[in-house]
């Protein structure tokens, strides 16, 4: 099975009993849409806290990052235990977390004291507090992937209820994160068209430019001075200080009759991300 099939599958445990009880779809749909409003981080922190009150047996929750197929970041944990859960992950190099993100997609052990797949991780998650684990695969973008982390602190807890609840909960916290994102993207967007605006309009009054002059002018002392250009708009909106250079032939001066236009950003100045 291929990697985009196998995620939001139950792990090879499930006794598949569960598979009829939806109950918590209309529940789980209005929390991905409530938390798709909120920035990408709080979005995060609202996946673990919900986490922890809807999954049966989850005494706490993180989501991670396995980057580069090594690395394990926690971006969001509900307490001290599912933090400290990732970093042995991270120093040890083994866990579940690593699993769902690369093979399994869902990964549940039952029981740390009789699990026998991570020898060296099962013996630190146990000292650290944690019994029982179910780590659910999120998302994949190319080497780095995301996966949440499910914790309990009694053997046995995570059962196939948990499991079943946990796959519905991760694809809706999936979606929930990635409008987030889209929305965090087209507000970043929109504030530096802003930005960039205001800076035009001061170059424009300090150096009689058109509109077109006055953002040739931007990018002209962008590419100079190896600055991103909403940086360098940002900077001289906030201060009115113009330490660029002063128009030049490209940078036509505005007739007596000119009048600002639209502002329009060419892809040309446009960052490698889609953004100036």
């Amino acid at each position: 099975m291929r990697m985009d099939e196998a995620r939001g599958q139950p792990s090879v445990q499930d006794a598949g009993l569960l598979q009829g009880q939806d109950e918590l779809a209309e529940t789980l749909s209005t929390f991905a849409r409530s938390a798709a409003h909120l920035d990408p981080h709080a979005t995060l922190v609202e996946v673990v806290r919900a986490a922890v009150e809807l999954v049966p047996g989850c005494d706490g929750a993180s989501i991670s990052v396995v980057l580069a197929r090594r690395r394990v970041m926690s971006q969001a944990a509900s307490g001290d235990l599912p933090r400290a859960v990732d970093a042995l992950q991270e120093r040890l190099q083994e866990g579940p977390c690593l699993d769902a993100a690369y093979q399994h997609a869902t990964v549940r052990v039952s029981d740390m004291a009789t699990e026998t797949r991570w020898p060296l991780f099962t013996a630190a998650a146990l000292a650290e507090g944690a019994a029982g684990m179910l780590s659910l695969q999120l998302y994949v973008k190319g080497h780095d992937l995301g996966a949440l982390n499910l914790i309990s602190r009694r053997a046995g807890a995570l059962t196939d209820e948990s499991e079943h609840v946990g796959l519905m909960f991760a694809a809706h916290a999936a979606v929930a994160y990635s409008g987030a994102r889209r929305e965090d993207r087209m507000s970043r967007a929109l504030l530096t068209q802003q930005v960039i605006g205001q800076a035009q309009g001061i170059l424009m009054e300090r150096y009689k430019l058109t509109d077109d002059g006055a953002f040739a002018l931007l990018v002209r002392a962008s590419q100079h001075r190896n600055v991103k250009l909403r940086d360098l708009a940002r900077q001289l909106a906030r201060s009115g200080e113009w330490a660029g250079p002063r128009p030049g032939p490209a940078e036509s001066p505005r007739s007596p009759a000119g009048a600002p236009g639209r502002i329009d950003v060419p892809k040309t100045a446009m960052e490698p991300d889609g953004h100036p």
